[in-house]
């Protein structure tokens, strides 16, 4: 996709962190930006400062309905017309012990994390194959799609399952007018980290999660990351080349080596033992 002017967007997430930035982003090159959040007062506060009232449009959703997704692609389509671009872009995290992480936490995290995406994209891909104007799909995954650190089975587990999708999709999709791409940042300002302060299972704690740690450890790298700015532009730019992966940290390739480096030296060693 050359240019968004004249392009229309949707945006799930869009009320702060990368969502906000990228909406302010495709305006700003002229695109009809439909923003999406479950929290809809914030929602309608951050679209009425970007101060485009003709090139936005806010709507309530709740990615882990389908109801609601479908309900959402209504709204964006009486509003703007033929939708052009989405973006699966919001999500949670959270982490813990496993073997102390309650199934609903699990649950809630499935949900947002990987049918957020998965019904964003059911429900609006068949919307641009029947234009016939073209189209891209845009998911936010994560380096934790790539790698693991430990006490984060479920963010990982959510951001491999999006990355996996994702490459599917991207086969299923060549040839055709319609891109994918897949952002997979490290640290990213936001406010991601105050995200577990939702999970279902707070009600049944007296624990401060934000007193762990691991929330501190989170909450310096991100606070201290790559601007939701920066991030936007750079992930615009993939899409106009329809790059696939959009990375922005080099120190995370050590990473992705090591784990490539692990899994082809368990291959080769599986291997050698069927061979003798």
């Amino acid at each position: 996709m050359e240019t968004f002017k004249h392009k229309t967007a949707f945006v799930t997430g869009a009320a702060s962190g990368i969502g906000l930035a990228l909406s302010k982003a495709l305006v700003a090159e002229g695109a009809n930006v439909v923003m999406s959040d479950i929290n809809l007062l914030n929602l309608k506060t951050v679209a009425a400062a970007i101060n485009a009232p003709d090139k936005t449009a806010t709507v309530a959703c709740n990615v882990a309905d389908h109801t609601s997704v479908m309900q959402a692609a209504d709204f964006a389509m009486a509003r703007f017309g033929n939708i052009h671009m989405l973006f699966n872009n919001a999500g949670v995290s959270l982490g813990g012990a496993s073997g102390k992480i309650a199934a609903k936490d699990w649950r809630w995290i499935v949900d947002i994390n990987l049918m957020g995406v998965i019904y964003g994209t059911e429900v609006f891909l068949p919307l641009m194959q029947s234009h016939g104007e073209g189209g891209h799909i845009i998911n936010t995954a994560s380096m934790a799609g790539h790698f693991t650190t430990a006490l984060m089975a479920p963010y990982n587990a959510t951001k491999f399952a999006v990355v996996g999708y994702s490459e599917s999709i991207r086969q299923e999709l060549e040839g055709s007018d319609i891109g994918i791409t897949i952002l997979c940042p490290t640290w990213v300002k936001s406010n991601i980290y105050n995200a577990p302060a939702l999970r279902p299972s707070m009600d049944d704690t007296d624990e401060d999660f934000t007193q762990t740690p691991t929330y501190h450890l989170s909450k310096h790298l991100i606070d201290n990351g790559m601007s939701a700015e920066d991030f936007a532009s750079l992930s615009l730019g993939a899409i106009r080349q329809n790059r696939f992966y959009v990375f922005n940290d080099p120190a995370a390739r050590v990473a992705i080596d090591a784990r490539r480096d692990h899994i082809l030296a368990d291959y080769d060693a599986c291997l050698a033992e069927i061979k003798t």
